[in-house]
């Protein structure tokens, strides 16, 4: 097990949602995945396409990971963090959080320090973004997928 510190951050668009749902099933996984809870972050009734200065619980959690009070933030979905990827580029870009990103897209690890390509729970491929496109396997057939 782990002693990993855990930070959540949660976030609903209107104020008659609640991030309840959010908060007890990111928990859940810190708990199996041995990670202690440090911190919780939430923004309540405000939209992910608003800027760090309108969501003042991701700005906290911003600074607080520049003061290293946590090693892994857990959010509920990709889309709780930044409505863009622009936006959510600009947040690891922050928090120089290249070291880990799990993507569905590629598109999102394009500027990682280095890429792990996992296939049934092992590693098949490390490298960076164009260290991966220049080889053969599993990474650039899952990229030409997407790119078509």
């Amino acid at each position: 097990m782990s002693n990993r510190r855990a930070a959540i951050y949660g976030r609903v668009s209107t104020d008659w949602q609640t991030t309840d749902n959010q908060t007890v099933a990111l928990r859940e996984v810190a708990e199996r995945r041995g990670w202690d809870v440090v911190e919780v972050y939430i923004d309540h009734g405000i939209g992910g396409a608003k800027g760090r200065d309108k969501r003042p619980g991701f700005d906290q959690m911003l600074k607080d990971a520049n003061r290293r009070k946590f090693d892994v933030v857990m959010a509920w979905s990709i889309d709780r963090m930044g409505r863009s990827l622009r936006n959510l580029l600009e947040t690891i870009e922050h928090l120089e959080a290249t070291r880990v990103v799990i993507a569905h897209r590629l598109s999102t690890v394009i500027n990682a320090d280095q890429i792990f390509v996992i296939e049934r729970g092992r590693v098949v491929q490390r490298g960076t973004y164009g260290e991966l496109m220049n080889s053969q396997g599993l990474f650039v057939d899952l990229a030409r997928r997407q790119l078509v």
